[in-house]
């Protein structure tokens, strides 16, 4: 048995992992890091990258045989094995920036076994004993597989596998109607599969009814089958397909079956009790300041219970760095992280959405709202489907929905407003180059000075003397 003792061991190499290992080593602190699986975690090898990579490859699909601007569309006889080739390429180009010879180039002691607690100070990795000031606990999440009966006993995939799969499925089924079930429905149909989704409750429910309906009547008009309201009860094979039935419903039968009902986090093998760690099923139990119950141990990303996105992991590293290194105070916060749906239109949000700010501050509310039907670019190119609206309390926006084209792109302005307690007049007084589909957040912007402006009696009465007594 190793004994090492160091300033910092982080927990799993995935993204919010290897920012706290990286900087603190660039610091001058001493790292540990533990990893029992694929360097990169699950955004790079089963999450962000492969999806957006294997969309990528439907989104051209969609787009060559769509005629359009005086072209015709052609039929694009997708390759389904080849768009894969291209998900492996993609996760390939990247996985050197995530390779443990990367980190230790860096000074990075890297070591490739799971860690669990032994003692409030110590974590015993394969061989090792490590010995540390701080532990970071960034296990990530993995797929949440629900107790359907049947389901054990019939083949399923959940995102884990679904990106080795290279045979087009005839027919695919996807339990979840979240946002990996609706980019993996779009991006399978636009490869050429049929595809169903069956929702227990609301499709992209945790997102703006209005925006999502957009998404939605897309979908539905490229052929996707969406059943809301359809909790699966049983599920079961025979001859050659898959059953699945739904409570007092119809059963619905396909070659292929998706879960993606969720997320559950990883805390459950570290025996964290061990460590005088609190925590529950969803994750570590945390301070502001996402510290746990042993002050030596902090926890990011999906481990520490919140927002399950790559880029909230990468934000909790930068927290804290802080505390760990520098012993400087720090809070994480939540109301400037965006997140977006990446199918097409896209769908992202920051902060509230409208329901959520009506809720917090009632008639104190105003919604700021621009159309891509009246942006002259989204006309140009055909994109003229959705909006963007943005919540408004004293002159301060307090969210943002955008659902359209680049969506994900467009809502990094209100992002940055809200994280530094922007005005709305300092998106009004952008200059966006003409033109362009951001031109859409600052028309939202000004349309919330429209009233104030050309609507107001004092205005046209101050315009008025001044013309009729100014100076020429």
């Amino acid at each position: 048995m190793t004994r090492i003792e160091t300033d910092v061991c982080v927990i799993g190499a995935g993204s919010g992992g290897l920012s706290v290992a990286s900087g603190a080593v660039q610091m001058g602190a001493d790292v540990v890091l533990l990893e029992g699986h694929k360097m990169g975690g699950d955004c790079l090898n089963y999450g962000c990258v492969p999806s957006k990579a294997l969309l990528a490859a439907g989104h051209k699909a969609h787009g060559t045989s769509q005629g359009a601007f005086g072209v015709a569309g052609q039929d694009p006889a997708p390759d389904f094995a080849a768009a894969k080739d291209h998900v492996q390429a993609t996760i390939a180009a990247i996985e050197p920036h995530d390779s443990q010879e990367r980190f230790e180039g860096l000074g990075v002691r890297v070591i490739r076994e799971f860690g669990r607690f032994i003692s409030e100070s110590e974590v015993q990795a394969g061989d090792h004993i490590i010995k540390a000031r701080r532990f970071v606990i960034a296990t990530g999440s993995r797929p949440f597989v629900p107790p359907i009966p049947g389901l054990d006993a019939v083949p399923h995939h959940t995102n884990e596998t679904i990106f080795d799969l290279r045979e087009r499925p005839d027919h695919l089924i996807i339990i979840g109607g979240g946002p990996i079930g609706l980019e993996m429905a779009q991006a399978h149909r636009r490869l050429g599969s049929k595809v169903t989704v069956l929702e227990g409750a609301k499709a992209l429910g945790k997102d703006d009814p209005e925006a999502a309906a957009v998404v939605l009547e897309t979908l539905r008009g490229e052929g996707i089958e969406i059943i809301e309201g359809a909790k699966a009860s049983k599920v079961s094979e025979a001859n050659g397909a898959i059953h699945v039935e739904t409570e007092g419903g119809p059963s619905y039968s396909g070659s292929h079956l998706l879960i993606a009902v969720g997320r559950q986090v990883n805390v459950d093998k570290l025996d964290l009790e061990k460590a005088g760690v609190d925590f529950e099923r969803g994750g570590v139990t945390v301070d502001a300041g996402l510290r746990s119950t042993n002050k030596r141990v902090y926890a990011v990303g999906d481990a520490a219970g919140g927002a399950q996105f790559t880029h909230v992991a990468g934000y909790h590293a930068g927290v804290i760095i802080r505390p760990m290194l520098f012993g400087l105070p720090a809070k994480a916060r939540t109301d400037h992280i965006p997140w977006a749906t990446y199918t097409a239109p896209e769908l992202a949000q920051v902060g509230l959405t409208e329901a959520q700010a009506e809720e917090a501050h009632g008639d104190a509310v105003f919604v700021a709202r621009a159309e891509f039907g009246g942006n002259d670019r989204g006309i140009a190119t055909g994109q003229t489907k959705g909006f963007a609206k943005v919540m408004v309390v004293k002159g301060r926006p307090v969210g943002a929905t955008i659902v359209g084209p680049q969506a994900g792109e467009l809502i990094q302005i209100w992002s940055l407003a809200i994280a530094n307690k922007l005005k709305m007049s300092a998106v009004a007084s952008m200059i966006a180059p003409y033109p362009t589909l951001g031109e859409i957040n600052k028309r939202a912007a000004s349309a919330y000075f429209t009233p104030k402006l050309f609507e107001s009696p004092m205005v046209k009465k101050v315009v008025g003397l001044v013309q009729k007594f100014g100076r020429p």
